[in-house]
């Protein structure tokens, strides 16, 4: 069936899905205090998360999608999934939410040009402009040099900043794939097989750490608020994946990357709400240049997709 979807329901799906996924990283962080291994959070992600999405689609009685069409294809994705996962768990650990978002806030520009080079999507000189202008808002904020008003040196952990650089990579490779893979596969496919990859390699590595062969870290025994978050972790990640596959299905991969940038406002919120931390002037200055060049170009496009239901 074919069907036509505007390019402002798509961006509503996108800004639903960054939003989810903020709510996720927040049950990440506050569960990676326990000292939680993050192969085991992760696994527990990836169950929770195949778990949400397989009971929505048996309600809907709809478990057919599920299925993949190319395994091959949906295999290598999701392992792209679950590298960018685990330094997801990493960085959280050895950065604030706030700063976490600002440095991945790389990935629009790279998955842009990964557009333009493999997709041949266009990308016009006044949107290039004000990718530009969000990227410069990303300087602002993380303010490298520590010119400050506040006389205090950027706060860099190396540790949490490799991580985000391999998230960068691992995100910007596999949303501009998803662009190609949902013209075959549904979002719920996609989703749920992501989330059964992470969890049986997360399961696998604990296991084999368990005995011994990588460390050997002991693990935290699982309260009730500790599976609580778990279960929060793979929720709002499966509600974010879902979203994130419908938007890029509906619209440019290119398009959809841009809402990446409003993670930094609501991360910034809950940084607030959670844990009682202010953002800088700069990093108010370069949000403020990041939500903008945002803005412009969620009005300045207009165009409608159609989408192609995969048979």
């Amino acid at each position: 069936m074919n069907r036509s979807v505007s390019h402002l329901g798509a961006i509503g799906f996108a800004l639903a899905g960054f939003t989810f996924w903020v709510l996720a990283d927040t049950c990440i962080k506050l569960v990676g205090q326990s000292g939680l291994p993050a192969y085991e959070m992760v696994a527990f992600l990836g169950l929770f998360m195949a778990i949400c999405l397989a009971a929505y689609a048996v309600v809907r009685g709809q478990a057919r999608v599920l299925v993949p069409h190319r395994l091959d294809r949906q295999l290598l994705r999701a392992c792209l999934d679950m590298a960018n996962n685990v330094c997801v768990v990493v960085a959280l650990r050895h950065l604030s939410l706030t700063m976490f978002y600002i440095l991945i806030f790389t990935a629009p520009m790279t998955i842009s040009l990964l557009s333009a080079f493999f997709l041949g999507e266009s990308l016009p000189w006044k949107r290039a402009l004000a990718i530009a202008a969000g990227f410069a808002g990303v300087v602002v904020a993380v303010n490298p040099f520590g010119i400050g008003l506040s006389g205090k040196t950027s706060d860099w952990d190396w540790i949490g900043l490799s991580a985000c650089l391999v998230c960068v990579a691992c995100f910007s490779v596999n949303m501009v794939w998803s662009r190609v893979l949902t013209r075959t596969e549904r979002p719920e496919s996609l989703a749920f097989f992501s989330g059964l990859v992470t969890s049986a390699m997360g399961f696998l590595w604990m296991l084999v750490a368990r005995a011994g062969s990588i460390g050997g870290q002991g693990a935290s025994p699982l309260t009730p608020p500790l599976l609580l978050g778990l279960f929060g972790m793979g929720m709002f990640c499966a509600l974010g994946t879902l979203c994130f596959y419908i938007a890029v299905k509906h619209t440019s991969a290119a398009n959809v990357s841009q809402y990446h940038y409003t993670q930094l406002i609501t991360g910034t919120l809950v940084t607030y709400l959670v844990w009682h931390t202010q953002p800088g002037l700069f990093v108010l200055l370069g949000g403020a240049l990041i939500f903008g060049s945002g803005i412009y170009i969620a009005l300045g496009a207009r165009e409608v997709v159609p989408l192609t239901e995969g048979s």
